[in-house]
């Protein structure tokens, strides 16, 4: 399959001072000029430092930090493809792309998988990125600074009534939310209705097998990403869901899966603050409703002991 090329100017103004790998015949300076991202995330935080320009291939849309989207081709890349690019460093993040990485290896191309599942790991990543083409001070206080907003958020949330939410990463099968989902969910104020399958990092383990089970645990809020093919309307008007506080209150949601499927810059900034004003329209409708601040009160769930709201 082809992946994606960029072709960007020749001129000493435009190329950044880095080098090309020793196998294509070019002497060695200290950081990679032609990289190819196989995740977005990898090429968003490499645009979100300024360093866009080192990319030679990528995904099929990234969004960085203007919301600029790129439009690049998303086939599953061939590791053909990627070499006749000529890389001196491909990144790649999680057990799709490890099978990609090692042949590249192989053929004496520098790569660096990734595994990021968490908000913590995301935030070294972009430390890593940043040290990969020499941009160490700026990752690091990018990083900084996203923590300090993410803290900032969860300060603003921490005495609020929590709302109890379903996030569907995907549908048929119903996939519940990954680790760095389940925790900008409570960064943003909510309680993720499954945390017991957050922790697995694997799409096919975090499957909802019983809808019955999305009811029986009662989500204030459901929030859908747009993609989510069978998630519609028909869908919460089933007998078993129809007393479901989200369905009761049209509390369903949906949020751009581009802003928060990957575990990168966008999802701790666009993909945040798309979960915070959820919860906190949530807030803003419940208080006017009645007239009054709810504060969270122990109750025993249908699968065990947890936190539940008046």
């Amino acid at each position: 399959m082809k992946f994606a090329k960029l072709c960007h100017s020749t001129s000493s103004h435009s190329r950044p001072e880095a080098f090309t790998s020793t196998a294509h015949g070019s002497a060695m300076n200290m950081h990679p000029s032609r990289i190819v991202c196989l995740s977005a995330e990898a090429a968003e935080t490499l645009a979100l430092l300024g360093e866009s320009d080192r990319i030679v291939g990528g995904p099929g849309a990234f969004v960085s930090a203007r919301r600029v989207l790129h439009p690049w081709v998303h086939p599953v890349p061939a590791v053909d493809g990627i070499s006749a690019l000529e890389p001196d460093l491909v990144l790649g993040s999680g057990h799709q792309h490890a099978d990609i990485l090692g042949p590249l290896a192989q053929r004496g191309i520098a790569v660096h998988l990734f595994a990021q599942s968490s908000v913590s790991s995301i935030l070294e990543m972009i430390r890593v990125i940043g040290a990969l083409v020499g941009r160490d001070q700026g990752a690091a206080a990018h990083a900084a600074s996203l923590e300090w907003r993410i803290e900032a958020i969860r300060a603003h949330s921490q005495n609020e009534r929590r709302p109890r939410i379903y996030f569907e990463e995907a549908s048929e099968p119903s996939i519940s939310a990954s680790g760095w989902i389940d925790e900008l969910i409570e960064v943003a104020g909510g309680v993720n209705c499954f945390p017991e399958l957050a922790a697995r990092s694997r799409r096919d383990e975090r499957v909802v097998q019983d809808p019955d089970k999305v009811a029986q645990r009662e989500p204030d809020i459901i929030v859908a990403l747009a993609n989510a093919q069978s998630f519609d309307r028909a869908r919460v008007t089933r007998a078993n869901w129809k007393h479901v506080p989200a369905v009761m209150n049209g509390e369903i949601h949906s949020i751009d899966p581009a802003l928060i499927q990957q575990p990168g810059p966008v999802a701790l900034t666009q993909g945040l603050d798309a979960l915070h004003l959820i919860v906190e329209s949530w807030r803003e409708r419940r208080t006017r409703v009645f007239h009054t601040a709810f504060k969270p009160v122990a109750m025993t769930a249908v699968d065990g002991p947890t936190e539940r709201v008046a």
